[in-house]
Formats: C-alpha cells, sequence, structure tokens
C-alpha cells in the first residue's frame, strides 16, 4: 500500500498484508488485509495514530521514513489488539520522547499484553482533546466495536475520523483511498458480519453520537479510507438495524443423501412461494460469506443428519458460530434424519438459545425421507411463508 496524502499533513503509512489467509486463526482472509496507521503533523506536535502487526514492522518503518516522520511526538493506541498495538514497543524505543494517549482500559490491557511502561502513557477521557498546532485530535469512547476498551479520534480541522476496528475491511488494497467500490462494500459487510454483529446495540448508539460530527473522511484499521462516509455510515445503519430482509438462510449437510432430498424439497417450496433462499454447502462453503448472509436473513433453516447422537460437527460448529454473532433471525427451524438415534431437536434448541428467534417444529426423517417426511416440511415450508408474509405486508 503507498504512502498516501489524505490531507495536508494527515498522511496514511499502513502496510497491506497480502499473504494472511486467516485471521484469529478462524477466520478466513480471501482478499488479505491490512494494517492502517496514519501520521498527523501539526505546527508544533506530530502523532501516530495506531500501529500495525509486528511482522509488518519493517514496511512500517520504511512507510514512516518515506513520509518524513522525523519526530513522533505522540502515539494514539485507539484498540489494544495486537494487530494494531502490536509494533508499540518498536516505535516507542525508535521515538523515547514519544507519549503514548489512550484511555484508562486500554492503557490497563496494553500493559497486560506488551512490554510497556506506565510512565510513557497519558490517560485520555470522553470528549478529550490534544492539540498539534492547527491539527486537534478529538477523543470519544467507543466500546464494545469489539473490544471493552475501544475509542475513535476526530481530528476536527479535517473532519477526519480515525476509527480503528470501527467500519473496517479485511482487504489488502493497492490503493488507500476509496469510494462507493461494490468490492469494498462487500469487504466491510464480512468484516461486519464475523466481527461487529455481536455488537449493534452498542453500535447503533456510537452511530448515533456520530451524527453529531462533520465527518469528511473515515480512516479505519483494516481496509481503505472512505473518501465519502455516508457510503458506510449508511451501510452499518442498516446491517446494525433490526430490518431482515425477505430471505431465509439455509446451511446444510448431507452424509449420504437422505437430509439433502429434504433441502431440494423444502428450497424448491419456499421458492416457488416466493423466497430469496441463501443454501450453503458447509463442507464446502466459506464462513465467512455465510456469516453475511446472516447478517440480513429473517429465517435460518438448518439441516444437518445425526452424528452419534447429535449434529453433525460441521453444523455443530456454522450453529455455534451462529449463537456467538447473535444476526437478527426472527424465525428458526431444523431439519434431520437419523439411523439408530436422535435426540437432535434438543441439541439443535441449546446451539440456538441467544438467538432471539422463533423456533418451528423440527422435521425429522428416520432413514430416507418418505411421504409423511414431505407432508411435514411443506407444512414447514408454509409455515415460513405466512412468517414471513407477515412480517413484509408492507
Amino acid at each position: 500500500m503507498p504512502v498516501q496524502e489524505i490531507r495536508p499533513g494527515v498522511t496514511a503509512v499502513g502496510v497491506p498484508d497480502r499473504d494472511r489467509t486467516l485471521f484469529d486463526e478462524l477466520i478466513p482472509l480471501p482478499q488479505g488485509t491490512s494494517y492502517n496507521a496514519y501520521l498527523v503533523k501539526g505546527s508544533a506536535k506530530t502523532a501516530l495514530v495506531d500501529t500495525v502487526d509486528p511482522p509488518k514492522a519493517g514496511a512500517f518503518f520504511a512507510n514512516l521514513e518515506q513520509a518524513g516522520a522525523g519526530r513522533v511526538d505522540y502515539v494514539i493506541s485507539n484498540h489494544a489488539e495486537q494487530d494494531h498495538s502490536g509494533t508499540l514497543p518498536a516505535v516507542l524505543e525508535r521515538w523515547p520522547q514519544a507519549v503514548l494517549v489512550t484511555n484508562a482500559k486500554c492503557k490497563e490491557m496494553l500493559m497486560d499484553l506488551l512490554p510497556l511502561a506506565g510512565d510513557r502513557f497519558m490517560v485520555v477521557k470522553d470528549g478529550d482533546t490534544l492539540d498539534l498546532g492547527g491539527k486537534t485530535l478529538e477523543f470519544r469512547m467507543t466500546p464494545w466495536v469489539h473490544w471493552p476498551e475501544t475509542q475513535v479520534a476526530f481530528l476536527r480541522e479535517d473532519g477526519i475520523l480515525f476509527s480503528c476496528d470501527f467500519f473496517g475491511a479485511h482487504a489488502a488494497l493497492s490503493q488507500p483511498l476509496a469510494r462507493r467500490d461494490p468490492d469494498l462494500y462487500r469487504a466491510a459487510k464480512r468484516y461486519y458480519a464475523e466481527i461487529m454483529m455481536p455488537f449493534r446495540t452498542s453500535i447503533n448508539k456510537h452511530l448515533e453520537m456520530l451524527r453529531a460530527y462533520d465527518i469528511k473522511f473515515i480512516a479505519p484499521s483494516h481496509g481503505a479510507v472512505y473518501l465519502e462516509p455516508a457510503f458506510i455510515l449508511d451501510a452499518y445503519r442498516d446491517w446494525a438495524s433490526e430490518e431482515v430482509k425477505n430471505e431465509v438462510l439455509l446451511p446444510f449437510v448431507s452424509m449420504h443423501g437422505s437430509t439433502r432430498v429434504m433441502v431440494d424439497h423444502l428450497i424448491g417450496k419456499l421458492e416457488a412461494g416466493g423466497l430469496t433462499v441463501r443454501p450453503h454447502n458447509l463442507p464446502h462453503t466459506d464462513i465467512g460469506e455465510l456469516a453475511m448472509d446472516l447478517v440480513d436473513a429473517a429465517t435460518l433453516v438448518a439441516a444437518a443428519p445425526v452424528f452419534l447422537a447429535g449434529l453433525h460437527p460441521a453444523m455443530d460448529y456454522a450453529l455455534t458460530l451462529a449463537n456467538a454473532l447473535r444476526p437478527k433471525v426472527r424465525h428458526a427451524a431444523l431439519i434431520s434424519s437419523f439411523s439408530w438415534g436422535q435426540r437432535v431437536e434438543e441439541v439443535f434448541k441449546a446451539k440456538v438459545n441467544l438467538l432471539k428467534a422463533e423456533v418451528f417444529p423440527a422435521v425429522i426423517a428416520k432413514g430416507h425421507p418418505k411421504a409423511e417426511t414431505f407432508k411435514a416440511l411443506d407444512v414447514l415450508a408454509e409455515t415460513i411463508l405466512a412468517k414471513h408474509a407477515e412480517v413484509f405486508a408492507h
């Protein structure tokens, strides 16, 4: 990612990571990622906003040199997670006069995670400001996007919101600035789905707080700088709202074909009734794509055979993830088949216990689906169609 000036005195100095394929040893990165940082030069002082993941320290320092960092007086840490904070010890060693600026909770967490001396910190509170000389940083506390210590920094004179993980996107882009890019929209939605979705309540509060600011640019710590902030602000208001779309998400796994026959039958009935169905064959799906579809779906139907009296492990994992992400689905159901033993409906209900969803009676076949199975699937389809008709009557 080239060093690039956003506004006079404000330069993007982050580093792309095109080779990283997994984040947190969990999240696939089909487009890689980036670790964004920003150099802000006032007439009196210079601040560095966030740092990068330690493996990219060499490229980061090269970017700082190219940007003419010279003396750094303040290092702003908006979030303690190591992909943004991990290079702090090296930065503070490079500039021994620099002061590390963050909030009290973030200071506590940074000192737990990294070898940092307590006397290097300046602790700020919500609404505090830092004057660099003609450039003023205002700090707002934004806990739970997505850790408890997160904050944002707003550069008043230039209207730049340094938002860290808030509004981020995992994408290693060749250019750090973007407008209304559909590929960036998908990357940002995937990022929201995988990381931010459980924190919708907090996100909505922070979105409301940000309405008071004349934001001209949003500079997150992953992805691109948004040159049109409304692009991502409107997207977040949509994703974090309680509004759902007229869609059914249908993750499935079938070992010997019986469950797949049931899935195909149900999809046919739902589509004939006018619903959009988004199936995911779990052994082959990208879990990030599944998470993206969870953002909007009104109904979740899980389809999997019994495996040792419980759910097939692929479905068990998918439902564990869905339960943790807490999507806004209104309804949920299970279809399954078994050979010699089953408590699968009970297991399913326990797996989705955090979802605020109405759970419909399960459709479970012993062996290959028979006439009564298809009748039960038809009833399930009619129930889903009726519920969607109520929700989307307008």
